[in-house]
C-alpha cells in the first residue's frame, strides 16, 4: 500500500491535514488572521487538496477552519504588497488562485465545506466551491470585493454557473454581507446547522456518503455537473448518454446492481 503525505510530510505551515479512516480534513489554521488567503496559503491548499485526492483510502474531503472565521479573503496586507508587483506577476498570482478554485470545483472526491464561522470574498468563494457547504447561522456571507476597489473576478465563473446571472449581479455588484439563513435561501450554501452540532452533522453526512456511495459514480456524476453548461443540448445529451454506458460497463455498477437483486447492502 502507498503511503500517502502526512501533515508533517507536506511542510505545512497555515494549515493542518490529516486523515481519518475514509474522511481527509483540510484545515485553515490562521485563526490570528482570520484564516485570510495569500500565495503561501494557496500553494499550501492545492498541495492538501492534490494529497487527498491521490488516496485511494479517501472519498470525501472536508474544508474546515480553526478560529472564530471561516476565511476573510485575501489578506489585506497582501493586496497592499501587490500593487507593486507588475500586471504579469499580478497575473501569475490570480492565476495561481484560479488553479485552486478549479482544483476544488473539478475535484474527482466530494468537498464538504464546515463552515464555523464568517466567510468573506475569497472566502466566500471557497465555501461555494465545496460540493456540501454546512455552516452556522451566525455565520456571515458575502462578496466584499467592490467595497475596497477590487474584484470578485474569478469567483463569478462558479457562481454564474450556481446561482444564475440576477443572483451573482446582487451579490457581486452590490458587496453586501448577508445571513447565513439568506445564503442557504439563494442555494449558496446547502445546510444550516447549530454551532454545537456542525462538526458531528458533517462528519455524519461525510461517513454516509463514503459508505453508501460508489466512489467511482460520486465522480462521474460531478464531471458531468462540470461539463454540461459548457456544451450545447443536443451535444450535452450524447456526452451523458456516453457516461451513461460507461458507467454501466463499471464494475461498481456490476457489483451494485448484484446486491441489489441479492438484497444486499453494499458497504462502499
Amino acid at each position: 500500500m502507498e503511503n500517502y503525505p502526512t501533515q508533517e510530510a507536506l511542510s505545512l505551515r497555515f494549515l493542518q491535514y490529516e486523515v481519518d479512516g475514509r474522511l481527509a480534513y483540510i484545515t485553515l489554521n490562521r485563526p490570528a488572521k482570520r484564516n485570510a488567503l495569500s500565495a503561501n496559503v494557496v500553494t499550501e491548499m492545492k498541495q492538501a487538496f492534490e494529497a487527498a485526492e491521490a488516496d485511494d483510502d479517501v472519498k470525501v474531503i472536508i474544508l474546515r477552519a480553526n478560529g472564530e472565521v471561516f476565511c476573510a479573503g485575501a489578506d489585506i496586507k497582501y493586496l497592499q504588497e501587490l500593487q507593486a508587483n507588475t500586471y504579469q506577476e499580478n497575473l501569475a498570482d490570480s492565476t495561481h488562485l484560479m488553479q485552486l478554485f478549479h482544483q476544488i470545483y473539478t475535484l474527482k472526491k466530494v468537498v464538504i465545506g464546515q463552515v464555523q464561522g464568517h466567510a468573506l470574498a475569497g472566502g466566500c468563494g471557497l465555501a461555494a466551491l465545496c460540493d456540501f457547504p454546512f455552516a452556522v447561522p451566525e455565520a456571515k456571507f458575502g462578496y466584499t470585493e467592490v467595497k475596497i476597489g477590487f474584484l470578485p473576478a474569478i469567483v463569478s465563473v462558479f457562481l454564474l454557473r450556481r446561482l444564475g446571472e440576477a443572483r451573482t449581479k446582487q451579490l457581486l455588484l452590490s458587496g453586501d454581507v448577508f445571513s447565513a439563513q439568506q445564503a442557504l435561501d439563494y442555494g449558496l450554501i446547502t445546510f444550516l446547522v447549530e454551532a454545537d452540532a456542525l462538526a458531528d452533522t458533517v462528519r455524519s453526512y461525510a461517513l454516509r456518503l463514503a459508505h453508501e456511495n460508489s466512489a467511482h459514480s460520486m465522480e462521474l456524476t460531478k464531471e458531468i455537473i462540470a461539463r454540461l453548461p459548457e456544451l450545447g443540448l443536443e451535444e450535452g445529451l450524447r456526452y451523458a448518454a456516453q457516461r451513461n454506458a460507461d458507467a454501466r460497463a463499471s464494475d461498481d455498477c456490476r457489483r451494485g446492481i448484484a446486491a441489489f437483486l441479492n438484497k444486499e447492502k453494499v458497504d462502499w
